[in-house]
């Protein structure tokens, strides 16, 4: 499709350029002949919109572009100077329908028409920017973008979801990191089409499927990169209210870091690419590890303190009570000292005395040493079992703790994996065969269950399949 900005006839009273060629007997050179006619193209054409498809294209050391445009009747060469090809946001392709505005110029050098091209842009895409922007201005005049809106991820993901194509480059990057930093971590793939024009239905689909299942606890929606139109089908409005209506937390990680989509927009959060959505979703399994390490020698130095405390209280109370031997002696000097001065005084006195020794004796026998000392007792064993059962109380609270850490370390232990079904294959030398390439026809083998172990014999070997 050929738009013309602008049209205008040559000036006829140019000096040297009304002449009459054909009715004018004398020649003229060939130089002449074509720097007559790029003067007249240059004049006629001053700037134009041409589409077309890009091929023979070239880029020398010089830095300038050459190509021919073409459509299915006709073709012509163009050239874009390295001052003007700077701007073009992404160097074009073989094949690449495109939009030029050039100006039209005949190269004097070998007689060729061409096109000195200023802009470039992919067909269709000026259409789809303009759409984009409409659609983001509706939505966000909605509220579809509101950070109020936005659900918050988990920290801890209990089960994965991931929407996307099967067989695209994007859902063997998440499984590729979940695999090394928590492998443990569930996943189901929805899988759907992200390319074309069936493919915003297949994310809805998915979507719907996902929180009918209500299996998950956060969704990850992704693709890998490409041009707008190849992830429109991110940029169109039924799938972004079906990801603002979905109840589970969706991270949207569609394309490269630099491509954004209508979908990453609504999403509650927007990773840069599939891999750095697997990365906030999954935790370090190694991170993890040292934490419950941690937390288990603050267990057990807490344990230590609280025992040591009680050691220290026990054995205050032990000094502050007195020995019922040192109060029986106390309490003899006092009688002793009492009968010496009952000798000395008169009958008088002797009687007074008498009186006197007897109510001390009342208050003796109030003041029983063996009553006492069965207080003190009875006391000390009610201290003793309340920091006996403090201890264990303590020590339960601790051993359940404890045991819930060992589950957890349990569940990412290679002896939990075995459980589910899974086997270690070992060599003669006891090496893990992870690869067929390790095994030989013949070659003797152990494989390790869960409970107890096989030898056998490598009878055939099949090379792995390319999963691409």
């Amino acid at each position: 499709m050929n738009t013309f900005n602008k049209m205008r006839s040559a000036p006829q009273s140019r000096p040297g350029y009304n002449r009459n060629i054909a009715a004018n007997t004398s020649s003229i050179s060939v130089t002449e002949l074509n720097r007559q006619v790029k003067s007249m193209l240059e004049n006629s054409f001053l700037s134009i919109r041409v589409q077309g498809e890009l091929s023979n294209f070239s880029k020398p050391s010089s830095g300038h572009w050459y190509f021919t445009l073409k459509d299915a009747r006709a073709q012509i060469r163009c050239a874009m100077f390295k001052g003007s090809n700077r701007h073009v946001d992404s160097l074009p392709k073989e094949g690449d329908e495109i939009i030029v505005q050039a100006k039209v110029s005949l190269y004097e050098g070998r007689g060729d028409y061409q096109l000195i091209c200023q802009t470039m842009q992919q067909a269709g895409s000026g259409r789809l920017q303009l759409a984009f922007e409409q659609l983001k201005a509706k939505l966000l005049k909605e509220g579809l973008f509101d950070s109020a809106n936005k659900q918050a991820t988990p920290k801890l993901a209990k089960h994965l979801g991931v929407i996307t194509s099967p067989s695209g480059a994007a859902i063997h990057d998440v499984l590729s990191v979940l695999k090394r930093r928590f492998p443990a971590l569930p996943v189901t793939i929805y899988p759907s089409p992200v390319q074309g024009s069936e493919a915003a239905r297949g994310l809805i689909k998915a979507i719907a499927l996902a929180e009918q299942q209500q299996l998950c606890d956060v969704l990850i929606l992704t693709r890998g990169g490409g041009s707008l139109e190849d992830l429109w089908p991110f940029n169109e409005e039924p799938l972004a209210r079906a990801i603002f209506a979905c109840s589970i937390p969706i991270i949207s990680a569609v394309g490269h870091e630099v491509d954004f989509s209508i979908s990453d927009l609504v999403a509650d959060f927007r990773a840069a690419t599939p891999s750095a959505a697997a990365e906030l979703i999954s935790p370090d399994q190694d991170g993890l590890r040292i934490q419950i390490d941690q937390l288990q020698q603050r267990l057990l130095n807490q344990v230590r303190n609280q025992l040591q405390g009680h050691r220290k209280t026990c054995q205050g109370l032990a000094a502050r009570m007195r020995s019922p031997q040192q109060r029986l002696e106390l309490q003899n000097l006092q009688l002793l000292a009492l009968k010496n001065r009952l000798l000395k005084p008169t009958n008088n006195t002797l009687n007074s005395y008498q009186q006197t020794i007897a109510l001390l004796g009342q208050r003796i026998n109030n003041q029983n040493p063996q009553l006492l000392i069965e207080q003190k007792n009875s006391h000390l064993s009610h201290l003793k079992q309340r920091i006996a059962q403090l201890i264990e109380q303590a020590n339960r609270d601790r051993r359940l703790a404890l045991n819930g850490t060992a589950a957890m370390l349990h569940s990412v232990s290679p002896l939990s994996t075995l459980e589910r079904g899974y086997s270690i294959a070992q060599n003669a030398s006891a090496e893990i065969i992870t690869d067929s390439k390790q095994l030989q026809i013949g070659q003797q083998i152990t494989t390790k269950l869960h409970s107890g172990e096989f030898s056998s014999t490598v009878c055939a070997i099949k090379p792995p399949v390319n999963k691409n």
